[in-house]
């Protein structure tokens, strides 16, 4: 959630960055400070009358003690006057701080001055890439097809026991599967990440902290009853540690992972292009998060972006770097960069971890702060990426190392999986 004297102090360049993420509604910074004015004004006026009050009562004590009781008699009616007044004060006041804080929440993040304009994916900038793309053989298979050749996921069981986008991963599919979340975890905590196994249900102070309400409310399963969130992915109990907390200076950075399964109802997918593991309702993903100081949260950016490259590396995957543009981006998300793995049997390249920075945008609603040296709080800047989303990653290592007799893995995964090839 953006700051007030953020919008107040820099109205014009609020709009500017407002338009490069392609946010329409620029005349709503207008009325948030209108909306603060009123706000400001009406506290001042129920703080006058409050001081009146009690200096007023005070007083009245005095002069009953010094036998001024008609003069005592005209300030206890003044005072009776100043009370009825104050309640319609506190009541106008209260109205408008939650009209201020309904509109300030309808703002998305300020896009970093390094993101590039544009409207959509096709916008984005390609800033790397890597690895080699495999040459496939003349018969060569989409991983929807190798699943079930080599028996490793079953879609349609998936769709029988619950509907379609909950596959069923059998056999050496569920194996493979687990060494990639094992192989994920040590990866992450080798390079100084604590791993963390949070709730996979958050309630709706949660799901606000991060940004999901009311921002993605139709992506998310709901439990109505309970009033909780099934999570789009761990990032958000994860991050909600932090929620209503002031950590020490010394603390920082916070290197969190955690792997969890991820529920999104991705209501209108259709077609070829989520078939199979390209997208579904739910999905395993490994997450890393960090909580860090504002003046280093770009180099923490962009070390995070570096260990991605260099776990997908380890998995001899082709991949490309991608900045997105303005109009590409999440709302809650200050800067972008998405992973993409090429999809060699597909001949197409997919999504499989983004790394964001939030600058204060969270840590605002988190009320997540740090004493600086001179004992003021200020805000944290919170960061989170995908190290790994299984399900392209999957799809990718059986699509590219498919030979004609079988699935060669790369090396890294031998002692995870317990073998060199899938047959």
């Amino acid at each position: 959630m953006l700051q007030v004297n953020v919008l107040r102090q820099k109205t014009e360049w609020v709009k500017e960055r407002l338009t490069i993420k392609n946010f329409k509604q620029l005349n709503l910074v207008d009325e948030i400070i209108a909306l603060d004015d009123e706000r400001k004004k009406l506290q001042a006026e129920f703080d006058s009358l409050q001081s009146k009050i009690n200096s007023s009562s005070k007083n009245i004590g005095r002069l009953m003690a010094a036998g001024n009781k008609d003069e005592a008699e005209q300030l206890k009616n003044s005072v009776a006057e100043w009370k009825a007044a104050l309640e319609p004060v506190k009541q106008k006041a209260s109205g408008t701080e939650s009209k201020l804080e309904e509109a300030l929440v309808l703002l998305p993040n300020l896009p970093s001055e390094k993101v590039p304009k544009g409207f959509t994916a096709e916008d984005n900038e390609t800033i790397k890439e890597g690895g080699h793309k495999p040459a496939l053989h003349e018969n060569a298979l989409p991983h929807w097809e190798l699943t079930k050749k080599y028996k490793l996921i079953d879609f349609e069981l998936g769709t029988k026991i619950t509907g379609s986008g909950f596959p069923v991963y059998t056999g050496k599919g569920a194996r493979l599967q687990r060494s990639l979340i094992q192989y994920f975890l040590d990866y992450n905590a080798a390079a100084g990440y604590i791993e963390i196994i949070p709730p996979f249900m958050v309630n709706a102070d949660s799901a606000f902290a991060t940004g999901q309400l009311p921002d993605k409310e139709g992506q998310m399963y709901y439990v109505n009853e309970d009033k909780f969130y099934l999570i789009p992915t761990s990032e958000v109990p994860v991050t909600n540690i932090y929620r209503d907390t002031i950590v020490k200076q010394e603390e920082l950075p916070i290197k969190m992972t955690a792997y969890s399964p991820c529920f999104r109802r991705e209501a209108g997918s259709y077609g070829k292009d989520v078939r199979g593991l390209n997208r579904l309702h739910q999905f395993e993903k490994v997450e890393i998060v960090q909580i860090v100081e504002a003046e280093k949260s770009y180099d923490a950016v962009d070390d995070m972006v570096n260990h991605v490259e260099h776990l997908l590396n380890t998995l001899e995957l082709p991949y490309r770097i991608l900045r997105l543009c303005g109009g590409d981006m999440s709302f809650a998300s200050a800067i972008t960069y998405d992973f993409e793995v090429f999809s060699a049997a597909q001949k197409r390249w997919l999504e499989v971890s983004s790394v964001s920075n939030f600058e204060t945008f969270q840590s605002n609603r988190l009320k997540c702060r740090y004493k600086d040296e001179a004992g003021k709080n200020q805000l944290v800047h919170t960061l989170n990426g995908s190290s790994l989303a299984l399900p392209r990653i999957m799809a990718c290592l059986l699509e590219n190392n498919q030979t004609e007799n079988n699935i060669k893995l790369p090396e890294v995964l031998h002692r995870y999986f317990s073998a060199d090839v899938i047959d």
